[in-house]
């Protein structure tokens, strides 16, 4: 699927939004930001996403109301927390893509945010995924997977009993007992 393109007065609206919403925990950002929203030209070329690391040439970017660092600036492989060697390296290389990561309090529910943020080209699907989402993968697998195990049981347990088979009977009874037990003491999602 391929990603609208965010035009530069929709960039400029946004960081004017957000300027006036939140407060950054370091200063310098705000400078960083009404620069970029000023210039047309290195507009054009910032992306807002989120796992802005992962990106070759990026900027995170955190207010006082999120537990994120206060300001990184990473460049290849190279990363630092002063705000004027990004400030350098954003007015040198105007035509370079940019990508911020802004972390502030509810993101995921500001409306404003969603229609600048894009995705991250440099991530693969296992950047996506967490630790929390593989266990609770790994539990629901395995739930249902003990879930069918028990539907077939008792479907071989009635086949048992049509046959008047008692042997086949209580060695199936018995493992149904250890599948339900089983389930029930599943670890319940979180």
């Amino acid at each position: 699927m391929r990603t609208p393109i965010i035009q530069p007065h929709e960039k400029k609206a946004f960081i004017y939004w957000f300027l006036n919403q939140y407060e950054l925990k370091s200063r310098e950002s705000n400078w960083i930001l009404t620069y970029l929203a000023s210039n047309h030209k290195v507009l054009r070329n910032v992306h807002f996403v989120r796992n802005a690391k992962f990106c070759p040439r990026s900027i995170v970017i955190s207010s006082t109301c999120s537990d994120g660092v206060a300001f990184r600036f990473y460049r290849n492989q190279l990363v630092t927390s002063e705000p004027e060697k990004a400030f350098h390296d954003i007015r040198l290389n105007a035509e370079e893509p940019l990508y911020i990561e802004l972390n502030f309090y509810r993101w995921k529910q500001s409306p404003q945010f969603a229609l600048i943020l894009e995705e991250n080209p440099f991530l693969t699907n296992d950047d996506y995924i967490t630790n929390e989402d593989k266990v609770e993968a790994d539990r629901i697998i395995n739930y249902t997977l003990q879930y069918r195990k028990k539907e077939l049981l008792i479907k071989a347990i009635d086949q048992a009993l049509d046959e008047r088979d008692p042997e086949k009977f209580h060695k199936l009874s018995k493992e149904l007992q250890q599948v339900e037990a089983s389930l029930l003491n599943q670890p319940t999602s979180t």
